[in-house]
């Protein structure tokens, strides 16, 4: 597998007529028998599975383009291409395939299939014929040639043929030849009949064709010829427009001729494909993925031949940075980059990964730090699609990048900064170059992405980096614009400032989704950073704007928060009265039923069915009697009822394992009374037996049972293993003991009733935890708001 002859990457035509990509591996010719016959296999060079593994019929028809290349079509709409590393590879497979299917590996094409429906048809034509009969290139034979190219486009085998013969007698210039004879003797029936015949070669769909059509003397007059198109009553001027319009501009000058002429090539032939032919029809979409191809490796091999280039790529660079670049020579050097990232598409993943890392050592990235400071608005726009490029190939090397940067420049020309900078200062109405930024932040500030390794982990270096650089940049316009008194704390005293601007709302609304991000996906920074700068509260008050869209982010914000079902938010909305300006909008936007009446209601009911006890007691007790009215939904209804049934729990749980304090209180103040009444011994002693058991039974069924007791035979009584009740026990028996004393009796029996008892009788772990929560909502505030009608 390390042959690297049979190195090749694998590709497949999509729906759009691009190259997917469908990986690297080494190919081998082998029978294999459950296809009967030999077969092309491709097995990955990462893992070794099977990456391709295709018959060679003797009926398929096999491409070798550019001499590292193989296409064929399995199907009538799934193509396939090996590109070889290297050349001998190519033509040692390809050799292969002309000995399997009969045809001599000199030529570039194999065969076509025959269809059964056209057997009988061609079994007329004799066997030493291999080519169409073409009429001569002639004027007045050129309706003639226009029927025979348009009649074989239906028959796979005499397209096949039709190639071979204009290749054979150099045909192709010939009709070029005459279609300069046409315009200049402005023969127009000629030039319509031209252009029915360059478009059929065309979609003959052959790559030998192609090179001789795109070459540097005949392409000009393919378009020409493409411009008299009988349907227009005049001609288009493609030429023109090529010639004098389009410019090429070299930003360095390119020494190597090869290079020059296949950019020429490239940039006219995509504007063939894309601007001349009209759309192919379902039927045609097929004939041109040659011509798809043929592009596609044409940047290819732009892109690895400029990559190759040292020198150029280094002066590119160098003139990029250099603060002594005019704007306009800036401009060009930033659109170049732009359109070489955007070629480097096309290179397989590991010379993409080799191309991106080379941009990384030149200094692409301190270059956008310049870049995208600038005034120039197509500069900036050409440098958020470069960083586009770099953030969606390595976000880690990108973030690499900016974490070194605080050791050496300000917060303000820091990398990030810049990017939010211009988020923020968009000046297109509809934000288009926001919401691009915004999208490549995220990807950014994803932990998905992030890596992790055994000495450090990049989340939390670079989270940590980003909200202290940062964050403060991204929040500044919602902390501007949600500017309030400082002498008051209430909700309604935090006015917008430019919320009725919509540009400055969109923004705002950007700004949101991107912290309902992090609040979904970081949890201590973006948490640490709510609570310090009172977060909620500022964003809540875009609760009050006459944008819908720009509320209902807010919502959303509040609503993350709060699905997070984390108590410290908990607390903190509670002590903030942060319901207040959502209910507000709630009654402000009456009966009326939309999106933010559904988004509010939404947000009521999750705490209801998630059942959050402490939210739920703080809107039950300050602001039900504003919601009652609602009865459309039974949302607050049910909040109420679940307010209800904790207080009941509640309330059983304190009778379970209280005593009443007052009867308790009468109780003891009955039995001393009795004490002192009674001087009979014998009735008081029996008296206390009787007491005792009536207390034992009420004990024993207040506990339903679940007090520990042992019984010992030799004595009549009962003793409590429970330590606390058996320290009360104890000190109620001594102090009868000293009365018993006085009265002359042993104190052998405890009093009737004991002591106030105002800790549980066996000691359950969790009731410290609810005394604790008992506590502080005793201490949380009650004052209820004022609500706004």
């Amino acid at each position: 597998m390390s042959d690297t002859r049979r190195r090749v990457k694998v590709y497949t035509l999509n729906e759009d007529r691009q190259w997917d990509d469908r990986g690297t591996g080494h190919v081998s010719s082998t029978f294999v028998e459950r296809l009967r016959g030999i077969s092309l296999l491709v097995r990955a060079e990462s893992d070794g599975s099977l990456l391709l593994e295709s018959k060679i019929s003797p009926n398929t028809a096999y491409q070798k383009q550019q001499d590292t290349l193989i296409v064929w079509s399995e199907a009538d709409n799934y193509d396939l291409a090996l590109s070889f590393q290297e050349k001998a590879g190519c033509d040692e497979i390809w050799e292969r395939i002309c000995q399997v299917q009969g045809k001599d590996p000199a030529l570039d094409i194999t065969q076509d299939p025959i269809d059964e429906s056209e057997e009988d048809h061609f079994e007329e034509i004799p066997e030493t014929s291999h080519l169409v009969e073409l009429p001569p290139c002639e004027l007045g034979r050129l309706e003639e040639i226009a029927d025979l190219v348009t009649s074989v486009l239906s028959s796979p085998i005499r397209r096949e043929k039709l190639a071979l013969a204009l290749m054979s007698e150099g045909y192709i210039k010939k009709l070029l030849g005459l279609f300069r004879v046409c315009e200049d003797l402005d023969n127009r029936e000629g030039l319509h009949h031209l252009y029915e015949v360059v478009r059929g070669v065309l979609f003959l769909n052959k790559a030998a064709l192609f090179e001789v059509m795109f070459s540097d003397d005949c392409i000009m007059d393919v378009v020409g010829c493409l411009e008299y198109d009988p349907a227009l009553v005049q001609p288009k001027r493609h030429r023109e427009f090529l010639t004098k319009t389009a410019k090429f501009k070299e930003v360095i000058p390119i020494t190597d001729s090869e290079l020059r002429q296949k950019i020429h090539q490239t940039y006219r032939v995509q504007y063939i494909q894309d601007i001349i032919l009209p759309t192919p029809s379902v039927f045609e979409e097929n004939f041109l993925s040659t011509l798809t191809s043929f592009i596609f490796f044409n940047k290819v091999e732009i892109v690895s031949m400029l990559q190759e280039d040292e020198k150029f790529l280094t002066e590119v660079f160098a003139q990029l940075t250099d603060e002594a670049t005019d704007d306009s020579k800036r401009r060009e050097l930033v659109n170049f980059v732009k359109e070489f990232c955007a070629f480097s598409q096309t290179l397989q993943p590991q010379n993409r990964d080799a191309f991106f890392k080379t941009l990384a050592n030149l200094g692409i990235l301190p270059a956008l730090e310049i870049v995208m400071g600038m005034n120039d608005l197509q500069v900036r726009a050409a440098a958020t699609d470069i960083f586009s490029y770099l953030v969606e190939f390595s976000p880690s090397m990108v973030r690499e990048f900016v974490m070194q940067e605080p050791q050496q420049t300000d917060d303000d020309v820091l990398l990030i900064n810049v990017v939010i900078k211009q988020m923020i200062c968009d000046s297109d109405p509809e934000l288009g170059g926001a919401v691009q930024l915004m999208g490549l932040l995220r990807t950014l500030i994803d932990p998905e992405n992030m890596l992790a390794s055994t000495n450090k982990t990049e989340k939390t270096e670079f989270l940590s980096f980003f909200y202290k650089y940062c964050m403060h940049v991204l929040t500044a316009p919602l902390l501007a614009n949600t500017a309030h008194d400082k002498t008051t704390k209430v909700c309604n005293s935090l006015k917008p400032v430019n919320c009725h601007n919509f540009q400055t709302a969109q923004l705002l609304a950007l700004i949101l989704e991107l912290l309902t991000f992090c609040v979904e996906h970081h949890t201590y920074h973006i948490k640490t950073y709510i609570m310090n700068k009172d977060l909620l509260r500022r964003v809540l008050v875009l609760m009050n704007s006459k944008h819908t869209f720009l509320a209902l982010c807010a919502l959303r914000f509040m609503r993350r928060i709060i699905g997070l079902k984390d108590e410290y938010y908990n607390r903190y909305i509670i002590k903030g009265n942060l319901f207040e300006p959502v209910i507000n909008a709630l009654l402000d936007n009456g009966t009326r039923y939309n999106l933010l009446n559904s988004a509010i209601i939404e947000l009521f009911e999750f705490i209801k069915v998630e059942d959050i006890k402490s939210l739920i007691a703080h809107i039950v007790d300050n602001f039900y009697k504003a919601l009652e009215p609602i009865e459309y939904v039974q949302t607050f209804k049910g909040l109420k009822g679940r307010y209800e049934q904790e207080k009941d729990r509640q309330s059983q749980r304190l009778n379970r394992y209280r005593r009443d304090a007052r009867s308790l209180d009468e109780d003891e103040e009955m039995w001393f009374n009795d004490d002192e009444d009674d001087e009979d011994g014998e009735s008081t002693e029996k008296r206390m037996e009787d007491d005792f058991s009536d207390s034992y039974g009420k004990f024993m069924e207040t506990k339903k049972g679940k007090l520990h007791w042992q019984k010992y035979p030799e004595e009549p009584f009962l003793f409590f293993v429970d330590c606390n009740f058996i320290s009360i026990f104890i000190s109620a028996g001594a102090a009868n003991g000293a009365n018993g004393a006085n009265n002359g009796k042993a104190a052998a029996i405890p009093p009737a009733s004991p002591p106030t008892l105002v800790v549980g009788l066996v000691d359950y772990p969790d009731d410290e935890d609810e005394e604790d929560d008992e506590e502080e909502e005793d201490q949380s505030p009650r004052k209820r708001p004022r609500l706004s009608s």
